[in-house]
């Protein structure tokens, strides 16, 4: 798995939940692609969508453009540098890591998002939490 740094890690009972810092950008593409409704939610909170579209302007959540829409809009908000290396994307991933399984459970491109997701994960390792 191509990361770069740790951020954040916690476990709880036998389950790790890890915020890891990782440039690559198809490595953030597969972890997009596999995110479920409720950290599709939390990424548009995160990218505050409606302080920069009109809500008109925004793709139905249900609907086909929508997927690509919130795509571009992380990587323009995950993009590190424009003047000096405008190919420079870093982007957060929430990791879960467990007896029987590891999946990557939400991707943002600023840390206070990609951490508060991680701690609403931990707290919720206690409930029947569909994604723990």
């Amino acid at each position: 798995m191509p990361k770069q740094e740790v951020f954040f890690e916690q476990t709880t009972k036998n389950r790790r939940i890890e915020v890891l810092k990782t440039y690559d950008r198809s490595y953030a593409r597969e972890v997009f692609s596999s995110l479920g409704s409720e950290a599709r939610e939390a990424l548009a909170t995160a990218l505050e969508l409606e302080k920069i579209y009109e809500s008109a302007d925004i793709p139905n959540p249900d609907g086909g453009e929508y997927d690509g829409f919130l795509w571009d809009e992380l990587c323009e908000a995950a993009r590190e540098d424009v003047r000096n290396d405008p190919s420079l994307y870093s982007f957060f991933v929430v990791a879960e890591t467990g007896p029987d399984r590891a999946e990557d459970l939400y991707i943002s491109p600023d840390w206070p998002s990609a951490e508060a997701f991680a701690k609403k994960c931990i707290a919720a390792t206690g409930s029947n939490h569909p994604t723990l």
